[in-house]
């Protein structure tokens, strides 16, 4: 009885909450390769352990045959009938081929491969634990940093927080405690189980539903999140009881409950706006603290252009344009942010557009005289009816003929 091996088996199911079963399946496994170099055979080795005794032996393939050629493949048939008398030369049989000292042999060899299993299988039973926590926080005590990358320890499990996931500035120090978001759970690839991030925009909506009783009541919601890790975030909120201000409660008394969350960001700057189901009024919430002089919004194109006043315009596009674009973010939606004064002067010149087409669709008139007369002043057939025939003749280009014509052409088309 190997004795040993079965101590060995009962520590790992005890201590290491290993299934006893699944341990021996997974050795077997290891071993077979150790088996197959020890004795030489190449054709279907396999290792078998008595689940009782745990006594280990080889077994492989062979095919009988009366004169040996491949010694690693084939078996006397002499030999094969001192067990199967009854066997045939060109069949195939399986016999034991355990080496004298296999239990040695092997074990040095899976050795290394089954603690190799063992802690895979520890791992996926670590990485389990953490499957509800997936997208959630979790805190952890800061281990080291390798090459950008910040490694935590999270009790039972290892996380990292790789360079691209941290707070653009932030500084990490070993033995320092870190909040992040769980993002990724590796139960199967090499390297540490859990992968964090706190860059991520749900991250900042965690912390909200943290620090805010009413959302995890259900009393307000979180419907958009836009984050510039770092350096902004917006976030839009709603409650579906009119009675509930969602932008109070997650401001809180004094503004300790959003004060709470910028200092878990490292004093990232966050705005909490009022979510609105009319994309308008929701867009002008974006765009705050701007106030707008007026919002158009094109639902085929899906963009909404704004307008804003001189002094609200820097205010509206933000420092680099930060507050279009998270605003663009939050709502889902282009938003092209304009002055006042180039949305009059882009009207003004639709309107002169609109009229020289117009006339230069009159026969008699025609392209040429018709952007003369647009740009005189003359933006319809009632106006030129208006005028005097001398000041249209006096135009560049038009002289008194062309003027005759001009004028006979409008009173044909307005039916005089």
């Amino acid at each position: 009885m190997n004795s040993d091996f079965l101590v060995v088996l009962e520590y790992l199911e005890h201590e290491r909450g290993i299934d006893r079963e699944a341990l021996i399946g997974l050795v077997e496994e290891s071993l077979t390769a150790a088996a197959a170099k020890s004795a030489n055979a190449t054709r279907d080795v396999r290792v078998r352990i008595d689940r009782i005794t745990g006594d280990i032996q080889a077994w492989a393939k062979l095919i009988v045959v009366e004169e040996i050629e491949n010694p690693h493949d084939e078996i006397l048939l002499a030999e094969a009938k001192k067990r199967y008398p009854d066997i045939e030369a060109g069949e195939e049989i399986e016999w034991e081929v355990t080496p004298e000292d296999f239990g040695r042999i092997a074990a040095q060899t899976a050795k290394q491969a089954i603690m190799h299993r063992l802690r895979q299988a520890e791992k996926r039973n670590i990485c389990e634990d953490y499957e509800d926590q997936l997208n959630h926080l979790i805190t952890g005590v800061v281990r080291r940093l390798e090459h950008g990358d910040v490694f935590v320890d999270f009790g039972r499990a290892e996380g990292v927080l790789r360079h691209n996931d941290r707070i653009p500035g932030e500084d990490y120090m070993p033995g320092e405690h870190l909040t992040a978001l769980l993002v990724e759970i590796n139960s199967d690839r090499p390297g540490p189980s859990l992968f964090v991030s706190r860059s991520h925009p749900e991250m900042v909506r965690r912390l909200f539903e943290r620090e805010v009783s009413e959302i995890a009541e259900g009393l307000v919601q979180i419907k958009a999140v836009a984050r510039e890790p770092g350096y902004r975030t917006k976030i839009a909120v709603h409650s579906p009881e009119p009675r509930v201000d969602p932008v109070g409660a997650c401001v809180g008394l004094r503004g300790n409950r959003v004060k709470t969350v910028v200092r878990e960001l490292g004093g990232e700057k966050v705005d909490i706006i009022r979510w609105d189901n009319d994309i308008a009024t929701f867009v002008a919430n974006a765009l705050q603290p701007a106030k707008l002089a007026r919002v158009q919004v094109n639902q085929e194109k899906r963009t909404v252009q704004v307008v804003a006043d001189e002094d609200q315009l820097s205010l509206a596009i933000g420092r680099k344009g930060q507050n279009a674009r998270l605003a663009a973010k939050l709502t889902g939606w282009k938003i092209d942010i304009n002055r006042h004064e180039q949305v009059e002067r882009q009207a003004f010149e639709d309107k002169v557009r609109q009229a020289t087409e117009s006339l230069a669709k009159i026969p008699g008139i025609g392209g040429e005289c018709a952007s003369v007369l647009v740009h005189n002043g003359f933006l319809s057939l009632e106006g030129i009816l208006a005028a005097d025939e001398a000041d249209i003749a006096n135009l560049d280009g038009i002289g008194n003929e062309r003027a005759k014509i001009i004028a006979a052409a409008a009173k044909e088309q307005l039916g005089y």
